[in-house]
């Protein structure tokens, strides 16, 4: 073998090597870290549901934002506008459905339908939102940094 064959044998497994290399790293996500982004989004509607300020910290960043009910709020005014509902009565469902989760290194972004309900003393509508949601991975732990809510026009 000539050193000419050797120069090229050593780029070809140079090169195979870091396809293979570059292949392991473009694997996707684990289904794992999917489910337990999806798993923080219904947490953070747990939270809501139960007014528990202490939840909603442990499932969001301390940056967290919404936009939301034509506003933007941090996580502690966005509860009290949840309080402030809950004490008029009226009572909430979300759902997360059709969950499309993204993840690339610590940072997430999901879509997703929520067919929920609004009920209140006139009764219980039925209500779709569009939403979705940026995560970040903190110690092994998704965490909600930003939320965002489009409500769907009632069908006439």
């Amino acid at each position: 073998m000539t050193k000419y064959h050797t120069i090229l044998i050593a780029i070809a497994g140079l090169l195979n090597s870091t396809m293979g290399a570059t292949a392991v790293a473009q694997s996707g996500p684990s289904a794992a870290d999917q489910d337990k982004v999806t798993e923080a989004i219904r947490l953070f509607f747990a939270a809501a549901t139960a007014d528990d300020l202490d939840k909603l910290h442990a499932v969001t960043t301390p940056d967290f934002y919404a936009f939301d009910a034509g506003g933007r709020f941090t996580r502690d005014p966005l509860m009290d506008m949840i309080k402030t509902a809950h004490a008029a009565g009226k009572v909430y469902v979300w759902t997360v459905n059709e969950p499309e989760v993204h993840i690339s290194g610590d940072t997430a972004w999901i879509t997703y339908v929520n067919r929920g309900s609004i009920k209140d003393t006139s009764g219980t509508k039925d209500v779709t939102w569009l939403e979705s949601a940026v995560l970040q991975k903190e110690k092994g732990i998704w965490r909600i940094h930003f939320f965002h809510s489009t409500r769907v026009p009632d069908k006439k």
